[in-house]
C-alpha cells in the first residue's frame, strides 16, 4: 500500500499545473501563423494543438519540396561548385 501512495505522490509532483499548460498553449499559439491573429480571441487548447500538428506537417512538406528542388539544382550545377555547396550545407 505504501508503494501505491508513493507513486501517487510522485505522479502528483510530476504533473504539470493548469497554469503551466495554459502558458505553453499560449506560447504555441503565438508561433502558429494560422491562429496568431486570434491572440485576443479565446482559442481552445485542442485547436492550438491541432494547428500545431498541421503546421509541423506543412513544414515537413516544405522541407521535402525544398530538398528535392535543391537536389535538382545541384544535378545541373558544375560538379566542383555542387561539391562546395554540399559542404557548406553540411556545416
Amino acid at each position: 500500500m505504501s508503494t501505491r501512495r508513493s507513486r501517487s505522490r510522485q505522479s502528483t509532483a510530476s504533473r504539470i499545473s493548469d497554469d503551466q499548460i495554459n502558458d505553453l498553449v499560449s506560447k504555441l499559439q503565438q508561433l502558429l501563423p494560422e491562429i496568431r491573429s486570434h491572440r485576443s480571441d479565446k482559442v481552445s487548447a485542442s485547436k492550438v494543438l491541432q494547428e500545431t500538428c498541421n503546421y509541423i506537417r506543412s513544414l515537413h512538406r516544405d522541407i521535402d519540396s525544398l530538398s528535392d528542388r535543391l537536389s535538382e539544382l545541384l544535378e545541373n550545377t558544375d560538379p566542383t561548385q555542387a561539391s562546395i555547396i554540399r559542404s557548406l550545407l553540411m556545416q
